[in-house]
């Protein structure tokens, strides 16, 4: 992992993992670990779920208390390390909520994105002119240097489709329609936006198909926009990070790895898949919709 791509988030989930896993095996308790960091149980809780950095000391107690051999020592100091990098994203400062940096982090390290979108041009596919107008409607009390930033992160985020090491990320997104078909205030930069579309969409790592509004109500009415996110394998015996489902609201955003959960929402990616446009009927969609701006 380095700072450039996916900064601390995935290796203190994969560590968190790991350190639960050899608890359990050790048969230790949250309590006694508090005990041993001379810390609370919280913060150990929170170690585990990969929500915070660890040091390098700690780390080594942890493995003190679970017994466990040096080969495997080696790798939590390892990912201990990797968890106090931090991101490209964090020199942005706050303008970026901890719980939308945590996105961040895992979509840089995904390997492969599957993306449904039933009202606006998701983030990745955005041109400057559309990112800020959104930014404008949904804080009008922004400053403009807050904005400008916050139109940088997003588009700082579209590097990952071009990059070269680590391997750009294949990207599947499935459009509404109606996503296409409402406009922002400026017709000509719409139709900038929808010819931007086309032009990410000749990447051989990114397939855009749209969802007509005569292929009627998918399943995903009922879940909304929604991002699926995979996973490189891992190496040693770090474990490899669990296919993960993103889900933003206006508040914050959910996470969801449990394998029920993440079973339900491939089902309603298959349903999207078998409704949606090909590739080619899409592309010739947009372009007509372009065409609609010149009248």
């Amino acid at each position: 992992m380095t700072d450039e791509t996916s900064g601390s988030t995935v290796p203190r989930r994969q560590l968190g993992r790991l350190l639960t896993e050899l608890r359990e095996e050790a048969g230790v308790s949250l309590d006694a670990v508090a005990e041993a960091l001379d810390c609370s149980r919280q913060k150990v809780w929170r170690v585990e779920r990969g929500l915070v950095p660890v040091r390098v000391v700690d780390a080594r107690v942890m493995c003190e208390c679970y017994r466990v051999p040096a080969d495997v020592t080696a790798i939590v100091v390892g990912l201990a390390k990797e968890t106090r990098a931090k991101g490209w994203w964090h020199s942005y400062g706050d303008v970026v909520p901890s719980w939308f940096s945590l996105y961040v982090g895992l979509e840089s390290s995904a390997s492969v994105l599957r993306h449904y979108e039933s009202e606006l041009i998701p983030g990745l596919l955005q041109t400057r002119e559309y990112a800020d107008e959104l930014f404008r409607r949904k804080n009008p009390h922004l400053s403009t240097e807050e904005r400008e930033k916050l139109v940088a992160v997003r588009l700082q985020r579209q590097r990952i489709l071009v990059r070269r090491l680590p391997s750009a990320p294949v990207l599947t997104v499935v459009l509404s329609e109606a996503v296409l078909r409402r406009p922002i205030s400026d017709r000509a930069a719409m139709a900038d936006q929808l010819r931007h579309l086309l032009d990410v969409a000749a990447l051989p790592n990114v397939h855009l198909r749209v969802l007509p509004l005569a292929a009627g109500p998918p399943l995903a009415s009922e879940t909304g926009t929604f991002v699926l996110l995979d996973f490189p394998r891992a190496f040693g015996r770090a474990s490899s990070e669990p296919t993960t489902v993103y889900v933003e609201n206006i508040t914050g955003a959910l996470y969801l790895d449990r394998p029920a959960e993440v079973a339900a929402y491939e089902h309603v990616w298959r349903d999207l898949e078998t409704r949606a446009s090909t590739e080619a009927e899409s592309e010739r969609l947009i372009k007509s919709i372009i065409e609609e701006h010149h009248d």
